[in-house]
């Protein structure tokens, strides 16, 4: 053949290929559709702002010098239960000390899907903990009978509370309980703080008490989705606290409250175990579901944030116990100082921490307080944090921490029902998590903690739409 006509030839192919390429990008999910891109970003007025819709054109290969986020919508993953805060007593008595009008204004804002940021997910607490004015107990002293149980407590600002908040949200939010300390008298300490164990001969009681309280919280008109078996149960704390190692937790489990629970009619109750930090994530998932008599009536894990990221440990549970669900129950910046409230790195902590914990396999995230007031608390003991909102009690102005928009890129947008999918990124400075919603929408969601600026495309089966990352900043992408 002549090298006239090789050249033909060649041209003719690479023309057929790139006309097969745009066909195949032609039938692409996303062919005619549109992103709506909302952003919030560090240094600007930009704060869960829609800013630019972006068109999706042919890009069927890109090269390794153009910054991409690639997602595949063929991949799905875990589904979402929902995304939400801790409904406590701090955050209860600091709402009714607020004229209605701002009441109103933070239900809207946390609960509403449109105005708001729309949560879905709740967490309270079985008798006190630290974020309530102060210690106390649905049982009188040293009745092991259960027979002065009462949540007459709770009548005064919880619990009307919690169902105004599930009002908000459109009558329905999934529930989950955790208690800090049984009664002072089933505890080797005799105190409902400073850590203690639970007395053996009190086991059972206490599995009784998990069962009263579920029962008259749903008597209440507030259905209990879940609940887990003790809150930070390797932590002595100033505050309510009770220790278990892993193998007492398990025994627990498979001897007295799975049962129990079972026994009541609650084996719907989806019961979560640890409760506590990723540190030791692992160690305590495989001593627990290990043991198929225990693993029977675990519905999954729960963790915190308080110590070292170790994301892989979130991961490595997935991967050796994949039936089984994770949940993030509690995080929060700690040591509230009014003065540093604007500080960036707040938010970014949210980011980060949900961004890889979604991508490692959790189906829910729980904020701690939703709220709190101008001190960081209520809280009896002086354990005074941050929430992304703070309401100030004496004068009703309502501050929202940057905090309150990194986790809105996700309430807002990822719903019940949603699964995650695959969005992959090819740059270190962008991280990225995607799902699909029930209806068909993508959602991508992509986080910058660096001081750069990024442009960057959003590549979805050989169709690309350009944008940019602004420095420290977090935004939503929807694909529809």
């Amino acid at each position: 053949m002549h090298k006239i006509h090789k050249i033909a030839a060649m041209l003719l192919i690479s023309q057929q290929l790139w006309q097969q390429a745009l066909a195949q990008t032609a039938a692409s999910p996303v062919a005619g559709k549109t992103v709506k891109v909302y952003t919030t970003a560090k240094d600007t007025k930009f704060r869960l702002s829609e800013t630019e819709t972006l068109n999706f054109t042919p890009n069927p290969q890109p090269f390794e010098t153009e910054a991409c986020i690639f997602v595949d919508p063929g991949k799905t993953f875990q589904s979402v239960l929902g995304i939400g805060a801790a409904l406590t007593d701090a955050s209860a008595e600091t709402f009714y000390k607020l004229p209605k009008d701002k009441q109103q204004q933070l239900l809207t804002d946390f609960y509403d899907t449109e105005k708001g940021i729309g949560y879905t997910l709740a967490r309270t607490n079985i008798q006190s903990c630290d974020f309530s004015s102060g210690s106390y107990s649905y049982v009188k002293e040293g009745d092991a009978a259960l027979k002065t149980f009462s949540i007459q407590h709770d009548k005064k600002y919880r619990i009307p509370f919690i169902k105004e908040a599930i009002a908000a949200a459109g009558g329905k939010i999934t529930m989950y309980v955790s208690p800090w300390s049984p009664p002072a008298f089933m505890k080797d300490n005799n105190n409902m703080l400073q850590g203690g164990k639970l007395k053996p001969d009190f086991y059972q009681p206490w599995a009784n008490m998990y069962v009263k309280f579920i029962n008259a919280y749903e008597k209440e008109g507030i259905p209990v989705w879940g609940l887990s078996v003790q809150n930070e149960p390797m932590a002595k704390q100033t505050w309510e606290s009770c220790m278990y190692t892993a193998e007492e937790e398990r025994d627990f489990v498979k001897n007295y409250l799975g049962p129990t629970l079972h026994k009541s009619g609650m084996a719907n109750k989806n019961l979560i175990v640890w409760d506590h930090n990723r540190d030791l994530l692992y160690q305590r998932a495989t001593t627990i579901l290990s043991d198929p008599e225990a693993a029977k009536y675990v519905w999954g894990t729960g963790f915190h944030w308080y110590v070292h990221d170790v994301f892989e440990n979130v991961k490595r549970v997935k991967e050796a116990f994949p039936d089984k669900n994770l949940i993030f129950t509690e995080g929060c910046s700690e040591r509230f100082n009014m003065e540093r409230i604007n500080e960036w790195q707040w938010g970014e902590m949210y980011g980060k921490s949900m961004v890889n914990d979604f991508n490692n396999g959790v189906v829910g995230w729980t904020d701690w307080n939703i709220f709190l007031d101008q001190t960081g608390g209520p809280n009896h003991v002086g354990n005074f944090c941050y929430a992304p909102v703070h309401a100030n009690t004496k004068t009703a102005e309502i501050t929202y921490m940057n905090s309150y928009y990194y986790i809105g890129h996700f309430s807002k947008f990822v719903k019940p029902g949603a699964k995650r999918i695959i969005s992959s990124s090819n740059r270190d400075k962008l991280q990225t998590t995607a799902f699909v919603s029930p209806e068909g929408k993508l959602v991508v969601i992509v986080l910058n903690l660096s001081d750069d600026e990024l442009p960057y495309q959003l590549w979805i089966a050989g169709n690309a739409a350009k944008t940019k990352s602004l420095p420290h900043s977090i935004t939503t992408l929807v694909v529809q």
